[in-house]
């Protein structure tokens, strides 16, 4: 049964059925994110809301086309803005869960003399591993250390087979890279694969199979073991850029503007192979 409502007639995209009651929403705006959500017999759960709140009134339209039902959670997977400004206009009365550094960040923003978004932090923060169960359905949280960011959660619908990775995974697209550790991310990718799950919502573009993701794991390793080779042959960086071999992902996105291409990648790369030989 489709709910209608005023909001249903703002343009924007629709939610995706994944199966049992998880919806993906895949944004139509690249510098905003993607989100999915859960409809439970009493409320909703959310997974990230978006840059702004315009794109928070696009995802809201888009979950009241399928159920009235008040947000009850929203998941935010890491601390940058497009995937938490629109918490407010989303879930006003929710409960925001996070790793304790997202809400700490999402704090210092909320305190910068220039910040003129109204986020929402955490009202709840995870360590490790929590879970929560909406109407008896289980939503597994996870983080594994710096990836992505130094407070990437993974979120995991385990009865459905889905996951939403936040920035973890981008399908077939250079990620840009904050502070965090690619060598871990390879890592949280490959726990990530281990799992049953069979369907993967990136944090941006279209949702990806557990072949994609695979790819886009392979595309962090085969970096790392090429950006490590010649840092360990005592090659400097002007050389190690040049002859990069990306061949097998041609097909790749690149974002210059958001310093998401493969020289980029290679750069945090060679970053952090320096700060681990400086300890």
């Amino acid at each position: 049964m489709v709910f209608a409502t005023a909001m249903s007639a703002l343009a924007g995209p629709s939610a995706q059925s994944l199966g049992r009651g998880v919806y993906a929403y895949i944004s139509d705006n690249d510098a905003s994110c993607n989100s999915v959500f859960l409809v439970g017999q009493t409320g909703i759960l959310v997974v990230d809301t978006g840059f702004d709140d315009v794109e928070g009134a696009k995802l809201l339209a888009a979950i009241r086309s399928v159920s009235p039902l008040p947000v009850r959670y929203i998941i935010n997977t890491h601390y940058h803005r497009d995937h938490q400004a629109a918490n407010g206009v989303v879930g006003p009365e929710s409960q925001v869960v996070s790793t304790l550094f997202t809400r700490q960040r999402t704090i210092e923003m909320m305190n910068h003399p220039l910040t003129s978004v109204h986020f929402r932090p955490a009202a709840i923060t995870m360590a490790t591993e929590a879970d929560i169960y909406l109407d008896g359905q289980q939503v597994h949280l996870a983080f594994s250390g710096p990836a992505h960011t130094m407070g990437d959660l993974v979120v995991s619908f385990p009865a459905q087979g889905i996951v939403a990775t936040g920035d973890l995974f981008l399908n077939h697209s250079s990620p840009a890279m904050d502070r965090g550790s690619v060598l871990n991310w390879i890592h949280t990718l490959e726990k990530i694969l281990a799992t049953r799950a069979e369907i993967f919502v990136p944090g941006h573009f279209e949702v990806g199979s557990r072949r994609d993701l695979q790819c886009f794991h392979d595309y962090l390793a085969d970096l790392w073991d090429q950006v490590s080779a010649e840092v360990t042959r005592g090659k400097p960086w002007n050389e190690i850029s040049r002859y990069l071999d990306m061949r097998r992902y041609s097909d790749f996105r690149q974002f210059p503007k958001f310093h998401a291409t493969f020289v980029d990648n290679a750069s945090m790369i060679y970053q952090e192979l320096n700060r681990a030989d400086k300890r």
